[in-house]
C-alpha cells in the first residue's frame, strides 16, 4: 500500500553543509526545518556549537526552525526531553500543512524519533558514579563498549558524558523499555555524503574561522556568568578543550591540535553510527555533498515523487 512521507530527514556529519542544503530545500517547499543537534539546544552556546543561524535566511526569507536554543547552558539535555520535544514540534509543522525537515548530526536523536522508541527519564545514580569517577576515559568507553546498546557513543567524548552513558545502560538493563511509545515515522533519508579528505579540510578551516570570530570569548563569558568549567566540559569538543586552555590546563598549540582530533574522530563517528543506521533496516539516499544545491533539491524532490516508496 502507498503511503506519503511524514518527513525528509537530512543528515551528515559535521562540516558536510547539511544545515544549508536543508534550508534550501525548506525554502523550497515551503517547510521548517527540527533541529537534530545534542548541542544546538543550548541558549549562548553559539560559536562552539556551529549553530551558524545565517544559514537559516534564503533569499531573504527567514526559515522556521526548531529545538535550537531551547535550554540554559549547564542543564543536561538528554535523548529523552529531545524525542518529547521533537514530536510537540513535528505535530504542530505538520498542523500547519507542511512536510517536516529533520536535520542533524547526532544518529541517536534521529534513530529515537524515526523508531519511536520508548525512552526513559533515567535518575541519577550516585553510587556508580562515585564508582567510576577516578577512571580514564580510555577505561570507561571500554566499559560502554561491552553493552549492546542502542544509546549514543557519537557523544561521549569527556569522562563525565561517558559515565552518564554508562550510567544510562545500567538503568536500561533492569528498566529496558519492551515497546514504543510514538508510531515510527516514515521518512525519506536524505545523506550528504562528503569525501574524508575534504570533510577533514572542511572541519580544520572551520575551526580556524571559529576562533578567529570568538569563540574563546563565548566560553569566557560562559564561565564568567556562573557555569561552572566541569559543566561546560562536559558538553566535550569545543567546550571540552576551550575551557581547558582558558583554566590553564591546556596550552593553545596543545588545545588546537587535541581538538581538532577529537572533531575528526567525532565525524569519523558519526559516519559510523549512520552506516549502522542501514545495517538496522533504514535506507538512507546518500547525495554528493559538492553537487550543486539546486540538484541536491532536485534529486530529493524526484526521491518524493517516486512511486516506489511504501
Amino acid at each position: 500500500m502507498e503511503k506519503n512521507y511524514q518527513l525528509i530527514t537530512i543528515l551528515g556529519p559535521t562540516a558536510s553543509g547539511k544545515t544549508s542544503f536543508a534550508a534550501a530545500l525548506a525554502e523550497r517547499i515551503g517547510s521548517e526545518i527540527i533541529s537534530a543537534d545534542s548541542r544546538q539546544v543550548y541558549r549562548r552556546m553559539d560559536i562552539g556549537t556551529g549553530k551558524d543561524l545565517e544559514d537559516y535566511v534564503v533569499n531573504g526569507k527567514n526559515i522556521p526552525y526548531h529545538l535550537i536554543n531551547i535550554c540554559n547552558p549547564g542543564d543536561k539535555y538528554n535523548v529523552f526531553e529531545y524525542q518529547h520535544a521533537f514530536f510537540r514540534a513535528f505535530d504542530a509543522i505538520r498542523s500547519r500543512g507542511k512536510l517536516p525537515i529533520l536535520c542533524g548530526g547526532t544518529g541517536l536523536y534521529i534513530e529515537a524519533v524515526l523508531k519511536g522508541y520508548k525512552l526513559l527519564d533515567v535518575p541519577p545514580n550516585p553510587a556508580l558514579r562515585e564508582a567510576l569517577k577516578d577512571k580514564p576515559l580510555a577505561e570507561l568507553e571500554q566499559i560502554l563498549s561491552s553493552y549492546k546498546t542502542l544509546h549514543n557513543k557519537t557523544d561521549v567524548d569527556s569522562a563525565q558524558r561517558a559515565i552518564r552513558a554508562i550510567e544510562i545502560e545500567e538503568y536500561y538493563r533492569t528498566e529496558a523499555p519492551d515497546k514504543t511509545e510514538y508510531a515510527p515515522i516514515h521518512s525519506l533519508i536524505i545523506g550528504i555524503d562528503i569525501e574524508r579528505k575534504l570533510r577533514r579540510e572542511r572541519i580544520s578551516q572551520r575551526l580556524v574561522k571559529r576562533l578567529d570570530e570568538g569563540m574563546l570569548d563565548e566560553i569566557r563569558q560562559l564561565l564568567d556568568s556562573g557555569i561552572k568549567a566541569e559543566d561546560l566540559i562536559y558538553y566535550g569538543l569545543e567546550y571540552k578543550y576551550l575551557t581547558q586552555y582558558v583554566i590553564g590546563e591546556l596550552t593553545y598549540a596543545e588545545m588546537f591540535s587535541q581538538l581538532e582530533i577529537a572533531i575528526h574522530q567525532f565525524a569519523k563517528r558519526q559516519m559510523t553510527w549512520f552506516r549502522g543506521m542501514e545495517r538496522r533496516g533504514f535506507t538512507i539516499h546518500w547525495i554528493d555533498a559538492l553537487l550543486p544545491t539546486e540538484e541536491k533539491i532536485d534529486r530529493v524532490l524526484a526521491l518524493l515523487a517516486s512511486t516506489h516508496h511504501p
